[in-house]
């Protein structure tokens, strides 16, 4: 018996483990082909790709993200291959099971919780004798007395973890490694019981082996992935596990980068030193998710929070500048309005971490917040992914006021292309991140920006438009403002820029001189310039130059903005094989026009 085991990933770089772990369980006794698609594949291409594998049995891994889509699958799927059992399993069909199996006729079966042992049940059961009644964990119709019925089985005992085998070794992986994301997970289940939260639901927290987990890492960094992303809902929930599991991917990483969902106020603080002191630059990840700095919130869901010892880790890792940061926020928690939640986001941005993401409260199937909905009046999407729309403190207007913020703050603050600028504007104009987030999204989204789409200098023109459009604060220094949105924009380019978004003045004989002057006193210059050894032919092709009105070196030393002195902007691109610009810079005369 054929199965195929399919999902519609969100993007083409996703994997998904679930697939890979019900193939290591059940490829023994049956051939199974997993296939992947995204949601962005039209429907069409992907029945007609499952249709000729000519497959007995169908499963699909459902999400909220992928159940819209799939569902129209499905259904055309059963009109074409009426012969095919179609099975659905995934977090999106494990609660409310029956209304699933009622709504979609045309599945035939639903796995809920967890799969492996399942279905391989299941399918033993669809090539044999049919006793469906026997699985556990399993949903299916049967027809009594000419009425057919919804049968949800119990669900099946917890399995063994340790007994279970790779989903990592697929030949067929191997080519993709070092294109895609690779998901791995050390444990399940999770310590914490958040109310908005599905991984609340599964009571304590199981770990595989850990000699295989080590052994699986190896063979996926040994045959090239570059990036592996552990789905632990809390890596540190047990400090001498993480702290070995650390310094095993310290001594082993061989490049390969690994993200990890961590509950940052329980970090030890000697966890933190070891990673201070050995991790490499840029190899680890860490995502924490902070929802909300409202105390009353925190409560309302259940959620135990540390702020205090949280700032302390986010500050201590920061300080290393050896892992990055994203940390993630939810819009439309109980008892937090449009003024809390500013307080919330602006308590985060202080951290300054590398990403902060915005994201809307999901009113998911199975947890504690989408029963008591009523209690705080919140009014939900009907359809998959659930967002809310308003609750008792915060109305539909308000989120969409903050999703203007959420859209801004990924095009600016999340993609970094320009930390200078936005810093000045945030720290020193706008009084606050919310305050500049809010008031340029909402101008944004009056120009009608949202609907068509930029290029980098669109960005930055965008912005400056923005900020000379009498809208900013009152006493704004738009001279410097563009000063540093020049720096910007230069640093941002992995290579030579060919035009600028602002109306470069220096004509061609001014820009000669320049480069001539640089390459005869190179020792006039910041940093390590002389060193380079750059003639004016050189400079010619390898360097970008402005003038800024502002002294530049005393403002990226300490943050002053003195004017005492202009500087010439030096930028330099493609030097002994580097990627992106490095800034150097010249200080001028007071008063000096042209060459000083």
């Amino acid at each position: 018996m054929k199965v195929v085991l399919a999902t519609l990933n969100a993007k083409y770089i996703h994997t998904s483990l679930a697939l890979r772990c019900l193939k290591a369980y059940s490829e023994k006794d049956f051939l199974i082909e997993i296939a992947e698609y995204t949601i962005k594949d039209p429907v069409m291409n992907i029945v007609s790709d499952l249709y000729v594998k000519g497959a007995q049995v169908i499963g699909f891994s459902v999400y909220i993200w992928n159940i819209e889509e799939t569902t129209k699958v499905i259904r055309i799927l059963r009109k074409i291959a009426p012969e095919v059992r179609i099975v659905l399993g995934g977090p999106e069909v494990s609660y409310d099971t029956g209304e699933w199996l009622e709504k979609l006729p045309e599945v035939d079966f639903i796995i809920h919780g967890e799969g492996e042992e399942a279905l391989h049940h299941l399918l033993t059961e669809i090539q044999g004798e049919g006793k469906f009644h026997r699985v556990f964990g399993a949903a299916y119709r049967k027809v009594r007395d000419g009425v057919t019925e919804v049968i949800v089985n119990p669900p099946r005992p917890k399995l063994n973890l340790a007994e279970l085998p790779s989903p990592h070794r697929f030949d067929e992986d191997r080519e993709s490694l070092g294109k895609r994301v690779v998901y791995f997970e050390t444990s399940r289940g999770c310590p914490f019981s958040c109310s908005f939260c599905l991984s609340s639901i599964e009571v304590g927290v199981r770990y595989f082996d850990i000699e295989r987990t080590k052994a699986d890492l190896l063979y996926l960094i040994e045959a090239g992935a570059k990036t592996i992303k552990f789905v632990d809902r809390t890596f540190n929930i047990k400090r001498d596990y993480a702290l070995e599991m650390f310094r095993f991917l310290i001594d082993n990483h061989g490049g390969c980068v690994f993200q990890f969902e961590i509950t940052a106020d329980i970090m030890r603080p000697e966890v933190l030193d070891y990673l201070a002191e050995h991790a490499p630059p840029g190899v680890f990840r860490f995502e924490i998710g902070v929802q909300s700095t409202n105390d009353i919130t925190n409560e309302a869901v259940q959620r135990r929070q540390n702020w205090n010892k949280l700032v302390r880790t986010v500050t201590k890792v920061k300080d290393s500048g050896k892992i990055d940061q994203h940390l993630d926020l939810i819009a439309g928690l109980p008892h937090e309005d449009y003024d809390t939640f500013r307080k919330t986001f602006n308590d985060v941005f202080e951290l300054r971490p590398e990403e902060l993401q915005l994201g809307f409260l999901k009113m998911l199937r199975g947890t504690g917040l989408r029963r008591d909905a009523a209690k705080y009046g919140y009014v939900y999407a009907e359809q998959a992914p659930y967002e809310i729309l308003g609750n008792d403190l915060i109305p539909f207007s308000d989120l969409i006021r903050i999703k203007r913020v959420e859209d801004v703050l990924e095009k600016y603050w999340n993609a970094h292309r320009m930390d200078h600028t936005l810093l000045f504007l945030i720290d020193r104009v706008f009084g606050s991140a919310f305050d500049f987030f809010q008031q340029f999204g909402d101008f944004w989204e009056r120009q009608g920006w949202e609907r068509i789409g930029h290029q980098l200098e669109d960005l930055f023109s965008r912005l400056w438009a923005f900020l000379t459009s009498g809208e900013a604060p009152e006493g704004l220094d738009l001279e410097t403002v563009q000063g540093l949105m020049k720096l910007d924009y230069f640093l941002g380019h992995n290579h030579k820029p060919r035009k600028v978004w602002w109306e470069f003045s220096m004509d061609k004989p001014e820009l000669a001189g320049w480069m001539k002057r640089l390459g005869d006193q190179p020792e006039a210059v910041s940093g390590g310039f002389a060193g380079l050894g750059l003639g004016e032919k050189e400079l010619q092709k390898h360097a970008v130059i402005e003038r800024l009105p502002f002294d530049l070196e005393q403002f990226l030393a300490d943050g002053t903005i003195s004017r005492e002195t202009d500087t010439l902007l030096v930028v330099l691109y493609g030097i002994d094989g580097k990627r992106g610009g490095t800034a150097y810079s010249l200080r001028l005369s007071e008063g000096a026009a042209t060459l000083g």
